[in-house]
């Protein structure tokens, strides 16, 4: 589930260009969990870091909100969001050879990089905030894409701009998704029980 802002690619997308890509809604699973990757010309990440996305959870969801608009209306900015629905989790999570969430977000990570790849941007570098061992994440990573130098650290959102823009993405999405998901959970009756919304595991 990808909503690209734009169907023609920029020029800039076919300079060199770094990604970063974040996550939002790993802990409690109570709606979907969100990947957001946010995108540009390596030339522009000077002018990025001086857009104020601060690591988003420490944004209020107003000031989230507007950042969110702003960035959707810049040209020089690409972003695309991987939607996984509470029910795809649990499933993958309880099949019998369980699929745990550090696969899931892995596998959400490289398809990012690869539909953006297949849009025809230069990706050369990209910064992801780390999902369990660092540098075993970088290793599979850089050996699928091996002409992209990969950063995989951790609080990469509050350290790389470009990462802080891409939890923009993914948070806010997830917080949209998240009040349409309550209605239709709501709508069916909230007579279940949640627990405490995390995962068993």
């Amino acid at each position: 589930m990808g909503c690209e802002p734009q169907s023609t690619l920029p020029k800039w997308a076919s300079k060199p260009c770094i990604m970063g890509i974040d996550e939002a809604g790993r802990g409690p699973v109570l709606g979907p969990m969100v990947y957001g990757c946010l995108y540009c010309a390596r030339s522009y990440e000077k002018t990025l870091s001086t857009l104020n996305f601060a690591d988003s959870k420490t944004l209020k969801e107003e000031k989230r909100e507007e950042l969110f608009e702003t960035l959707k209306a810049n040209e020089a900015i690409g972003w695309s969001v991987d939607v996984i629905d509470p029910k795809e989790l649990s499933a993958k999570m309880l099949k019998k050879n369980k699929i745990n969430l550090n696969e899931i977000s892995h596998d959400s990570a490289i398809g990012l990089v690869t539909r953006v790849l297949n849009m025809g941007v230069l990706l050369t570098e990209v910064y992801v905030d780390t999902v369990g061992d660092s540098e075993k994440y970088r290793v599979k990573l850089s050996e699928r894409f091996p002409s992209i130098k990969f950063v995989v650290a951790k609080k990469a959102d509050s350290l790389y701009p470009v990462v802080s823009g891409a939890s923009i993405v993914a948070k806010v999405t997830r917080d949209r998704a998240l009040r349409e998901w309550v209605l239709d959970e709501t709508a069916e009756g909230m007579n279940r029980n949640f627990g405490s919304g995390y995962p068993g595991g």
